[in-house]
């Protein structure tokens, strides 16, 4: 596996435009492709659902990483997965069924990804940890692009890689840029997401090397 893996959001991406600017990203060196999915319930923001992810299955070769943060994501994990979705990330504080909800995403022969929010605690992970194919660490409160990073959060990221197997994708989301990209690749993650400081950016393609 790569020593980190970028994937880009499209959450910061021109929607009238969403085709050029994933394959932007896709031919600059993104690793994955990150959705964010949102309920105006879960999070106070409402993006996109199963057909705009179909449709992006449709003109990219990348991973399609997708971020559900919805209350109820095991209603929807088979339409997700049936349309493209190669990872499914849920949030331990949603009304999901932890361990049953991962094994429902795993049946569909994808990755099982669980998030946690800046205030929850990195041990509530713990339980699943055997289960899951990544970690998602909030270091933003969901809902929104352009947050500023919180280096509090970036601290649960040691201590899960502590207690996880090596093969475990701990991912982070939130403000990241150069910087503070050093700082969780420094504590153990070996997945970044970035919005704003790639799409943004002048040169894209550097933005992206610029994580690594």
């Amino acid at each position: 596996m790569k020593k980190v893996i970028i994937s880009p959001s499209i959450l910061s991406a021109d929607f009238a435009n969403l085709e050029r600017d994933i394959k932007s990203v896709e031919t600059a060196g993104a690793d994955w492709l990150h959705i964010d999915v949102m309920d105006g319930h879960f999070v106070p923001n409402i993006t996109i659902g199963v057909p705009v992810v179909s449709s992006i299955n449709k003109v990219t070769e990348l991973p399609l990483d997708v971020h559900l943060m919805i209350e109820n994501p095991d209603k929807y994990i088979e339409a997700f997965a049936k349309a493209g979705a190669d990872i499914l990330t849920f949030h331990i504080e949603s009304n999901a069924d932890v361990k049953s909800t991962i094994d429902l995403i795993k049946s569909f022969n994808i990755k099982a990804g669980l998030s946690i929010k800046p205030d929850t605690p990195a041990e509530t992970v713990f339980p699943y940890l055997s289960d899951l194919d990544l970690v998602l660490v909030m270091t933003v409160e969901p809902g929104f692009g352009g947050q500023k990073f919180m280096p509090r959060c970036a601290e649960k990221i040691q201590i899960i890689r502590k207690n996880a197997s090596k093969d475990l994708i701990i991912q982070v989301d939130g403000g990241i840029n150069a910087e503070t990209a050093r700082i969780c690749t420094f504590y153990g993650a070996n997945s970044l997401v970035a919005g704003n400081y790639i799409y943004k950016s002048e040169n894209i393609k550097s933005a992206i090397e610029s994580l690594l």
